[in-house]
């Protein structure tokens, strides 16, 4: 014990050290770094998943590192249900929570704009309001442009709307990302990408290889019991999300290229896709929604609650209303159905780099960076010179 509780004081004076209080992300860091020392010390999870092999990589755990190993982390909470030193022990630890809480801190932290950072802080009240407006705005295009009856907006009109908000996104979240991966490079070796190493971390992600478990049996969710669910609900959500896309860029095609404009029938491809993903992203939210209101307290941070929620009740919207809208076409409830989609659509969108889909994006780059620096000489393991 004597090892363990020296690492304790000294990661606790470096937590201590500075002037003034310090921010709600060097707090975060702090607590990372001091857990992390001690899992150092013990090492009994190492073979749990990609975060124990890469911290035995270092001997300090400076905020490049933090950040890295935080995203790393897929919150399945199989280490905090095996550790000696979880509360209550006097050395409380609890990576799963600490990694999420800084997790929360680096999304702000990472933003683009940098002053649009403190949206993540907000991020209930930035949803309703991007809903509210986004909603207001399509129902009102929608039932101005039938005049109460049923109608279809003019293509022109959405591209008009929507090509700006595409654009900002994807220079935000682009931005974003980059600014990310430019911190945590450094600190993992500084090594380029390989070939090999990009395979390995697309496998990982596109299988999500690490909501296995540390057993490979699935997560912890409402206590120490084993459960598939959550990586098969988020499968559902992320391939749903990834069809939808699809079915919107083969539309897209279709008009630009083709000439063939919309609406599409049974058996186009778009209606294909959409109807597939559709129903897959909303099976998959309305999985994690209810999983998530069954997760043990300890295993994440409580203040992203309504970030997570909210981010998954704006996916059930998008996907339920885009059949609803389907379902309508004839009627006179077509406009109404087809501005809330739009709507739900568009807010979505707009909210995207500043919410919990940034998240996916940077622990992609954290499983690239790693899948680099495992390929690298590791000088630090034990019996090593």
């Amino acid at each position: 014990m004597e090892p363990l509780d020296a690492l304790v004081r000294q990661a606790q004076a470096l937590a201590a050290g500075g002037t003034g209080a310090p921010s709600a992300l060097e707090a975060a860091e702090s607590e990372v770094a001091r857990q992390l020392q001690i899992c150092n010390a013990c090492r009994y999870c190492e073979g749990f998943c990609a975060v124990f092999p890469a911290m035995t990589r270092r001997l300090e755990f400076h905020a490049a590192d933090t950040h890295f190993l935080a995203h790393l982390c897929h919150n399945c909470g199989a280490c905090l249900h095996a550790c000696q030193y979880a509360p209550p022990h006097a050395f409380g630890l609890n990576l799963p929570q600490a990694m999420a809480t800084l997790r929360g801190q680096t999304y702000a932290h990472y933003a683009w704009p940098a002053a649009w950072g403190r949206l993540y802080q907000r991020s209930g009240v930035t949803l309703a309001l991007a809903l509210v407006a986004s909603l207001g705005l399509l129902l009102a295009l929608a039932l101005g442009a039938s005049g109460g009856a049923q109608s279809v907006l003019a293509h022109g009109a959405l591209v008009a709307l929507f090509a700006p908000v595409f654009v900002a996104v994807v220079l935000a979240l682009g931005l974003s990302v980059r600014s990310f991966w430019r911190t945590i490079t450094p600190a993992t070796s500084g090594a380029p990408v390989t070939p090999d190493a990009a395979r390995e971390a697309t496998r990982d992600t596109l299988t999500l290889r690490y909501l296995g478990g540390g057993h490979g049996e699935g997560c912890n969710n409402q206590d120490d019991a084993w459960t598939l669910w959550r990586r098969r609900a988020h499968h559902l959500t992320f391939y749903g999300f990834a069809l939808c896309f699809a079915a919107t860029a083969v539309a897209t095609m279709y008009h630009y290229l083709l000439g063939w404009g919309a609406p599409y029938d049974w058996p186009s491809l778009p209606k294909l896709l959409g109807t597939l993903g559709g129903a897959s992203l909303l099976a998959g939210t309305v999985g994690l929604f209810m999983l998530n209101l069954q997760r043990h307290p300890l295993h994440g941070d409580a203040a992203q609650k309504p970030m997570d929620r909210g981010f998954m009740a704006l996916l059930v919207l998008t996907s339920a209303s885009g059949f609803a809208a389907w379902l309508s076409r004839g009627t006179h409830l077509l406009p109404w159905a087809l501005g809330v989609h739009l709507g739900a659509v568009m807010a979505l969108f707009i909210t995207l780099p500043y919410g919990k889909f940034v998240h996916g994006l940077y622990r992609v780059a954290a499983l690239l960076r790693h899948a680099v620096e495992k390929r690298q000489p590791n000088h630090l393991r034990l019996g090593d010179d």
